[in-house]
């Protein structure tokens, strides 16, 4: 690239050779120097000693996954800019790359120009932020100087594709890019003074820009994320972090604003053929493990034995098919916000004993205890669509029994405080290694060890489980032990009174 002092490095991390090969003959092509590895391990070794500042990653490898290896490459160094290789049917998975940090995604099979378009773009993001480092260490500037001052710092921020717009404390627009202007469809000549709120017509924005303003968020972990839609049906998430002076004073804000209207319309689809797919195979599904039902029952006699096995095998893998369309499809609802459909005051304790008594009958087939505890004091009503709250406390306990050897226990405890109704479901069962915790929850992920190998599932229960409690204001969390067990924490929030019935005596 000209004018680039540093030869820039390129690592390719893909298990296709073909891939790493097409990939070499273009970068080189650009004036890049390129590292070839095919596994997620490698990788990681190899940026130990060799230093890159782009990367090339394919979500789907043998061994680590990429998902894995974009989280530890962001924890090495977050300035190397990942842009993620995926298929069609990981689009949702590269969707969920971006918002942990991934730069860009390039969906296969690509072109060269594709390629290079990309590339191109994340060179010219690595020298507009080595521009950037470098003006700031050569002079500081105020916010009023951004302003008034043609600067090369305003240069490269005027230039930027992203929309950007820096507030003062008051929440008053300081400063803003031409893209901050054209995503809101703003007048090109709009000048910089008024609140924030004369240009963004959304609350929730307007709000997260005056916190972030006025210090509400120190550590930088909690810089939260946003996402709004506007009323021509773009979408657009917001990213942001307060401006300290010398003397760690808040002066304002800088929020950068990026628009995602490609990305929501292609989850959109993908959640529409889920949805549509799902829904046609239900039905015959349900009708062939019907009909081999029917042919289990009428048959007897030592000589059927080997076909009893056979349709018995397909009946199971049946059941497993059609337990999976009704996840997909309990998915769909959730992300279509249809999911409470006849809210009313809950007993969660009713609830709660309705269920372990109903799982029980399973538990004491292996020789296992189901034990339910309850607070002394009556637990408040809790207002909710009683079908979501037996999905999830459902689904939880029966994961406990699951994943619990013959003659273990179970333990089902409720009670509450002053801000949460809060339910925990405890296991002597087999536990789950700290590396797989923050990943449970995601979809079709499963824990799959010598103990495990043998239980099936979908992978699907813990992510309905969390996309419902999202959905109640809740939360879950978990505490692991292997060899010794889990504890899953749900929270409930306590609801103001109008939001319940009375307590009857």
């Amino acid at each position: 690239m000209e004018n680039q002092p540093d030869t820039i490095s390129i690592m390719v991390v893909d298990d296709e050779k073909d891939i790493q090969d097409g990939c070499e003959r273009i970068l080189t092509r650009m004036g890049c120097r390129v590292v070839k590895t095919s596994r997620g391990e490698e990788a990681l070794h190899a940026m130990k000693h060799e230093p890159v500042s782009i990367v090339l990653l394919d979500l789907m490898m043998p061994g680590i996954g990429g998902m894995e290896v974009l989280q530890r490459i962001r924890k090495i160094d977050d300035q190397i800019l990942v842009i993620v290789i995926t298929g069609y049917a990981t689009i949702d998975t590269a969707i969920e790359a971006m918002k942990q940090g991934a730069y860009d995604f390039i969906p296969k099979p690509f072109t060269p120009d594709q390629l290079r378009i990309r590339v191109a773009r994340a060179l010219e993001k690595l020298q507009l932020t080595r521009e950037a480092e470098k003006l700031d260490r050569e002079r500081k500037k105020t916010l009023a100087d951004l302003d008034t001052e043609k600067s090369r710092i305003r240069t490269i921020v005027e230039s930027l594709p992203s929309g950007v717009v820096v507030t003062n404390s008051q929440g008053q627009v300081a400063l803003m890019n031409p893209a901050f202007l054209q995503h809101l469809g703003l007048d090109p000549d709009r000048s910089p003074g008024d609140p924030i709120e004369a240009y963004v017509p959304d609350q929730g924005f307007c709000k997260l820009v005056l916190e972030l303003s006025q210090g509400k968020y120190v550590n930088p972990d909690e810089f939260p994320t946003y996402e709004f839609v506007l009323h021509n049906e773009k979408y657009f998430q917001a990213r942001g972090r307060p401006v300290q002076g010398e003397e760690m004073e808040y002066q304002g804000a800088v929020v950068v604003l990026e628009d995602i209207t490609t990305l929501k319309i292609l989850d959109q689809v993908k959640s529409e053929f889920v949805a549509k797919v799902s829904h046609e195979l239900r039905s015959p599904l349900s009708t062939i493990h019907e009909q081999l039902a029917m042919v289990l029952g009428e048959m007897v006699g030592d000589e059927s034995k080997n076909d009893q096995y056979i349709l018995a095998r397909a009946k199971e893998k049946t059941h497993g098919l059609i337990s999976l369309i009704g996840d997909l499809l309990d998915l769909s609802r959730i992300e279509a916000g249809i999911v409470h459909q006849e809210p009313k005051p809950v007993r969660l304790e009713e609830l709660l004993k309705s269920i372990v008594d109903f799982l029980g009958t399973r538990a004491k087939g292996r020789k296992q205890a189901v034990i339910l505890e309850l607070s002394e004091n009556r637990l408040p009503l809790f207002t909710a669509d009683p079908l979501v709250l037996e999905s999830i406390f459902g689904n939880l306990i029966t994961n406990a029994i699951n994943y619990t050897p013959d003659g273990g226990e179970v333990k089902v405890a409720a009670g509450f405080n002053e801000k949460n109704i809060h339910v925990t479901i405890k296991d002597n069962g087999f536990g789950i290694e700290a590396r797989h915790l923050e990943q449970i929850f995601e979809r079709f992920y499963r824990v799959k060890d010598e103990k495990t190998r043998y239980i099936t599932g979908t992978g699907l229960g813990l992510p309905i489980v969390k996309g419902l409690l999202d959905s109640l204001g809740g939360t879950i969390s978990v505490q692991s032990t292997p060899g010794k067990g889990s504890t899953f924490t749900v929270l409930l929030p306590l609801q103001e009174p109008s939001e319940t019935l009375p307590v009857q005596p």
